[in-house]
């Protein structure tokens, strides 16, 4: 082969490449072309305080959140995708029975972003626990890691998803506190609908602003942590519990 030949025909798959990665990088820099007003800062972290004693055994905050992230069910509850589930906790010795709304606890100290082998799991500096829907292999490890089971696997091919919460088959997704809503200085949906049609139990702020009723409340009340034997520090806690 001539290396005029050689060439040409470098030049032919550089291009054809960089036209198959094009849509890929362009999504990547659309995702992290954020202002610096809405950039995640450490000097707040996002915090989600849930009075149990107010949970009327309702779903209104699973039907929100999945309605918000258009996570839909195929009728296979061991395997279909969960952000938030009902929990139904019984003390045997007593028999008392309590129900509260387990999610993302969205730790200081993630399980899940120390066992992710690509990076896909992470932690913004303001506290909210993602995953990167463009470097998970979907090896489901952070599934393994996670001691509140929160994390869900894609199995089914996905449609009629929603323009601020990509979804795809053969990834992993949990809870996101909503991060679409937070950064447009609004709150989650569960907490929106809880408080709009169910019993109020739910607080979204700063967990370092003086001024957020989620502070005052975790100072001036007591409050629980799930699993807090496991020092993960979460940014969900419950009061009641």
């Amino acid at each position: 082969m001539s290396p005029d030949r050689r060439r040409f025909l470098g030049w032919g798959a550089a291009a054809a490449a960089g036209a198959a990665l094009a849509p890929a990088f362009r999504l990547i820099e659309l995702a992290q072309a954020r202002s610096p007003e809405e950039a995640a800062s450490a000097l707040q972290r996002w915090g989600l305080l849930i009075d149990i004693t107010k949970c009327a055994d309702c779903d209104v905050c699973v039907t929100a959140c999945h309605e918000e992230n258009g996570v839909t069910g195929h009728g296979r509850p061991e395997t279909d995708a969960q952000w938030i589930r009902q929990v139904r906790l019984r003390d045997k010795r007593t028999g008392y029975a309590q129900t509260l709304p387990l999610m993302c606890q969205h730790c200081e100290h993630p399980p899940c972003v120390d066992v992710c082998p690509t990076g896909a799991s992470f932690r913004r500096a303001d506290g909210i626990v993602l995953v990167d829907k463009h470097t998970c292999i979907g090896c489901r490890y952070c599934v393994m890691a996670c001691p509140y089971g929160a994390r869900s696997f894609i199995h089914e091919a996905v449609s009629g998803q929603k323009a601020d919460v990509p979804r795809g088959k053969g990834m992993v997704e949990s809870c996101t506190l909503c991060v679409h809503r937070v950064d447009r200085g609004e709150t989650p949906a569960c907490v929106e609908a809880c408080n709009r049609d169910g019993g109020k139990a739910m607080v979204f702020g700063d967990l370092n602003d003086p001024s957020a009723e989620i502070y005052r409340r975790l100072r001036s009340e007591p409050s629980t942590q799930v699993r807090a034997d496991l020092a993960l520090n979460t940014g969900v806690r419950y009061q009641g519990l």
